[in-house]
């Protein structure tokens, strides 16, 4: 029986080799947003490695828009030819180039995860963040500025000149990120929105900026790339986002011009207790696939061959993007091959490896 995992896989115009995707992965290794060589090695290893689709980090589409000082950014022109030598690259090794533009929200201006948690000083790069509302994340994080509908204005016109710099940059698919807590999420969840005007609210009005968000996307890129949308499925708490409400939103994607949706979970709030496990995250990616009518990927602790096998194979997703396994063996695509019996393209210069 031939494998699915590496069956090809189409996306509007662009074709997947496999169905194997590298999550974005945060390197908080930028200076001032530039890409340098530790980007370079790290997303071109995983092409080199056989993934099909390699989507660099949440790359920030405007300065105030990072995670932390050290994060990529996408919001100058002169951002786009550091990350051209990498698409170059992975494009050259048989890999689709893809990038996940985003905006940190009140979850921004914060420590690298290695330098501990809260705001980054003044003194360390930090600035103050913007949100829904002027409520910060926790304590011990910086205290946003809320948006104002002229802000939220430039915030979906910073996605939109992003976008353009990105296909400049040569990169043939976005994802647009609205889970994990972040601006986008912000505003979907009613844990963290509690404005009264337009952007709040209601459900339309809660969802209002992230479909502007993916219109602006859309309207910019050309027709035959895709875009995608990673969601926070749930927030785990009864009270906020749920996945009814990620299915409601995923059929309004869909009439927006999204492709599939990446269906991930939580970050909105702190101390909330995910019951995190192999493949914990799929079963959204399978009902969002049913009840939306639209293709999901499935990520969040999938480790082996065989398992990404069984979630494509029993149609709970249509692709399969892995995070920590592909930092832990960044040639787990040609390894899983092999369990798989799968004829694959070995790079000339590792074929004395392949048996």
């Amino acid at each position: 029986m031939s494998s699915l995992l590496f069956s090809p896989m189409a996306l509007r115009g662009v074709q997947l080799h496999n169905r194997i995707a590298v999550s974005p992965m945060c390197q908080y290794s930028a200076d001032d947003g530039f890409a340098n060589d530790w980007h370079f090695v790290h997303l071109g290893s995983r092409a080199v490695g056989g993934a099909a689709l390699i989507i660099a980090e949440a790359t920030a589409v405007e300065d105030i828009g990072r995670i932390s000082p050290q994060d990529l950014g996408i919001w100058k022109d002169a951002h786009v030819e550091p990350l051209a030598r990498i698409t170059r690259f992975l494009e050259l090794h048989g890999a689709v180039a893809g990038i996940q533009l985003a905006h940190a929200g009140r979850k921004g201006s914060t420590l690298r995860p290695w330098e501990g948690e809260g705001a980054a000083s003044p003194e360390a790069g930090g600035w103050r963040p913007v949100g829904p509302t002027s409520t910060s994340f926790g304590p011990g994080y910086p205290e946003p500025l809320a948006l104002d509908v002229k802000g939220i204005a430039r915030v979906v016109r910073s996605f939109a000149d992003a976008t353009v710099r990105a296909r400049a940059a040569g990169f043939r698919l976005i994802e647009v990120h609205a889970a994990h807590g972040y601006l986008l999420h912000q505003f979907l969840s009613p844990l963290s929105n509690t404005r009264k005007d337009e952007y709040g609210g209601s459900f339309e009005n809660r969802v209002r900026l992230t479909r502007e968000v993916v219109r602006a996307v859309r309207e910019k890129w050309p027709d035959e790339l895709p875009v995608i949308v990673r969601l926070s499925c749930t927030d785990w708490v009864e009270e906020g986002w749920s996945l009814e409400d990620s299915v409601a939103l995923a059929r309004l994607l869909l009439l927006d011009g999204a492709d599939l949706i990446d269906c991930s979970s939580g970050g909105v709030i702190p101390g909330v207790k995910i019951p995190a496990g192999p493949g914990y995250q799929t079963p959204f990616a399978e009902h969002i696939r049913r009840e939306a009518g639209i293709p999901t990927g499935a990520v969040g602790l999938i480790r082996s061959a065989m398992q990404a096998e069984h979630i494509l194979r029993t149609g709970q997703a249509d692709l399969v993007i892995l995070a920590r396994e592909l930092l832990r063996d960044p040639y787990w695509p040609l390894r899983s091959a092999r369990k798989l019996h799968a004829e694959v393209k070995w790079p000339m210069q590792y074929e004395r490896a392949r048996n």
